[in-house]
């Protein structure tokens, strides 16, 4: 039989819920099935979530070109992420917010929806984790488990190969290093946009808006202190 459709997607429309079905090209020629049901209130219609705009669609289509043809993208919002996870072996979550603590995004009443024995890797545990059963764990005891998922949530992940991660983590930052010894810290951040970036605490004042946000304090742009 000839296939026509590599992909299909079918809507079942009610007054209070919509269904959707789409079907798929699959690993080793099979053909994937996913149903999703949402309801049509305002606040479900919010919760699948909308493009957030050319920009980040054309980021999506770079990493589309760029990465392995079986890796998938999806826009991030509520509905995707939902069953994302309630499909997924392994979930790492890798969030970071500048200055700021990760966002909650896996609430423990989603955890039953997963499959029993699925993975959660938290990298983003050293920011407060993006999962609400998120505690921070340690390299002799990585691992506990919540409603039949496994968490892994070790603080400072590198650490597990700490020669490798020196080695990297040098790499990067030596040039900065020579710069701030070159030409004092005022005057290399004067220059460098990326080590004015970094600036916290200058002389008592809060130089990073979102720690400044997050505690109550005064922002002062950096440029005021240089």
């Amino acid at each position: 039989m000839e296939q026509l459709i590599e992909r299909c997607c079918g809507l079942d429309v009610h007054r209070d819920t919509v269904a959707a079905c789409v079907r798929a090209p699959g690993p080793g020629g099979r053909r994937t099935q996913t149903v999703q049901a949402f309801g049509t209130g305002a606040a479900d219609l919010l919760a699948v979530g909308l493009p957030a705009g050319p920009e980040l669609g054309r980021r999506l289509r770079a990493l589309e070109e760029t990465l392995p043809a079986n890796v998938d993208t999806l826009y991030s919002n509520p509905a995707n992420l939902r069953e994302a996870i309630r499909m997924a072996d392994i979930v790492v979550g890798a969030v970071y917010v500048t200055g700021g603590r990760t966002p909650i995004l896996i609430r423990r009443e989603m955890l039953p929806t997963m499959k029993t024995g699925a993975v959660l890797v938290d990298v983003s545990v050293d920011q407060g984790g993006l999962a609400e059963t998120t505690r921070p764990t340690t390299h002799r005891e990585p691992t506990y488990v919540v409603d039949g998922v496994v968490h892994y949530a070790v603080s400072n992940m590198p650490g597990a190969v700490a020669r490798t991660s020196t080695y990297a983590l040098t790499n990067i930052t030596t040039p900065y290093v020579l710069r701030l010894a070159d030409k004092g810290w005022q005057e290399a951040c004067r220059q460098d946009p990326a080590l004015r970036l970094g600036l916290n605490v200058v002389q008592g004042k809060v130089t990073l808006q979102p720690i400044a946000e997050q505690f109550g304090y005064a922002y002062v742009p950096p440029e005021a202190v240089l």
